[in-house]
């Protein structure tokens, strides 16, 4: 069987992987058309390449290698649907008895004047390469201007302000992070800003980005006002790329629409994942998402073909963490109006002076709901429960006070989730260690723990050190 995958981002390598690993019997031949050179990378951490506190190298993923997998640096062009081909950008053909579609989606650009095209010092941040410049434009920039408030504006931001730059961010919702934050979490998080010395313009919009003889002077806000700037990073929300599935007169409204078996409704040999996809939930934008709907796709392609494989069920998806040395923010479950129920138990603890902002929501004796400024122990207690829908105290408040009732610990220590992204589990990094894995980098090849979000890599750093008696790798 000859499947073509387009993409070679997370979520097109992972589904390759993991469709590598499961088909022992070698009945699939694999093409993966992605038109970036260089084995996949961890797109989640470029936010930490411009912190400073990842390298390009280090969010790499190490090359797949397979005898049966053939990779072509090249973008996708066409869909011949009847002749079941996809043509790329040197003209070559690829036939295909399955084709997946994981092109991902692209940087939102405001359309405003002075940003068609984006001139020099004005940078997105969706690729290696995009990091790259934006952490050569702070070698001789003094202000730099955030355009967007969300987790990655937010992260940006903070790794700006490290490296020493003049920060203020251009939001158009009336506090950060509005999506994912009520108007209270939101207010303590602009107070940790302050502290940070973060400016923010929040209700506004961009109106222009102003330049004098090819540099940026400065940008024009929707209500007037001009911020002087050298630098300008976007970070505005992204767009699915859908352009080669609309060509192929494949259905499509923000994302490429898929049904629940994540297949083209108009070509069932045709299917979409990650980014790009909008599968009947919706897309959250986010990686474990993607990651999940691979997983179902292998095994759902494993079935076609007769292996008979099972998925397991998927564990949430939803958890948002903020990757900033300065800002400490984690959000999980059901948000947005209408969202509750009645019968929902809900506790707010907030102590804005001490840079804190809590919230939980029980139901039906499970944890549905939190956010999580400045408390990061408890943070992380929370996510636990949350992920592995532990039974919860009814009482929302034992959530937040837990030397009067703690979070039940899981029975078996072993089965507790280390890597949340990739489900990967304390006991499956014991073992890992135990085959001969002597530090991080060796655990994560081996397992993908901290391949991810990056949330977990210190306690991935701390289970290594202590399983090998001699210090891990940072």
């Amino acid at each position: 069987m000859r499947l073509v995958v387009v993409g070679g981002g997370m979520v097109g390598a992972r589904l390759v992987e993991d469709l590598v690993a499961g088909d022992g019997d070698g009945r699939f031949t694999i093409t993966v058309l992605g038109d970036e050179p260089g084995p996949s990378y961890n797109r989640v951490l470029l936010s930490e390449v411009v912190a400073g506190r990842a390298s390009e190298e280090s969010i790499r993923s190490a090359p797949l290698t397979h005898p049966r997998v053939r990779h072509v640096t090249a973008a996708a062009t066409r869909i011949d649907r009847q002749d079941r081909v996809v043509v790329d950008s040197t003209g070559e053909r690829h036939r295909y008895d399955f084709l997946v579609l994981a092109t991902g989606a692209a940087a939102r650009v405001p359309e405003v004047p002075g940003l068609d095209p984006l001139p020099g010092g004005v940078h997105v941040l969706r690729s290696l390469a995009d990091a790259r410049e934006v952490v050569a434009g702070c070698a001789d920039a003094t202000r730099a201007v955030v355009v967007g408030g969300g987790v990655l504006g937010l992260e940006v931001a903070t790794g700006l302000r490290g490296r020493g730059l003049g920060v203020s961010v251009v939001h158009p919702g009336g506090s950060v992070m509005d999506r994912q934050l009520d108007a209270g979490a939101g207010g303590v998080v602009d107070l940790a800003m302050d502290d940070l010395g973060i400016g923010r313009h929040l209700g506004v919009g961009l109106a222009q980005v102003r330049s004098e003889a090819g540099s940026i002077t400065g940008v024009g806000l929707s209500d007037e006002r001009v911020v002087p700037t050298d630098l300008v990073v976007i970070t505005a929300g992204t767009q699915p790329r859908t352009g080669l599935a609309e060509r192929a007169g494949l259905p499509v409204r923000r994302g490429i629409v898929v049904g629940d078996d994540l297949a083209s409704p108009d070509d069932r040999r045709i299917f979409a994942v990650g980014d790009c996809a909008e599968p009947p939930e919706g897309g959250s934008g986010l990686v474990a998402q993607g990651w999940a709907q691979a997983e179902r796709l292998v095994h759902r392609l494993l079935d076609r073909t007769g292996a008979g494989a099972t998925a397991a069920p998927a564990a949430p998806d939803d958890v948002v963490k903020v990757k900033s040395a300065t800002l400490d923010v984690v959000t999980m479950g059901l948000s947005g109006p209408g969202a509750r129920r009645p019968d929902d138990r809900a506790l707010t603890l907030s102590d804005p002076g001490a840079g804190r902002h809590l919230e939980v929501v029980v139901r039906d004796g499970r944890l549905v709901a939190a956010t999580c400024v400045g408390a990061g122990e408890l943070a992380t207690r929370l996510v636990l429960a949350y992920t592995q829908r532990e039974p919860v105290p009814a009482d929302p408040a034992h959530l937040l006070l837990p030397v009067r009732q703690p979070v039940a610990a899981p029975a078996d220590p072993g089965a507790q989730v280390v890597c949340r992204c990739t489900g990967v589990s304390r006991a499956r990094i014991e073992q890992a260690v135990a085959d001969g894995a002597q530090d991080v980098a060796a655990v994560s090849a081996t397992t993908r723990a901290a391949t991810g979000c990056g949330g977990c890599r210190d306690e991935v750093c701390a289970l290594v050190r202590d399983l090998t008696a001699v210090p891990a790798e940072a």
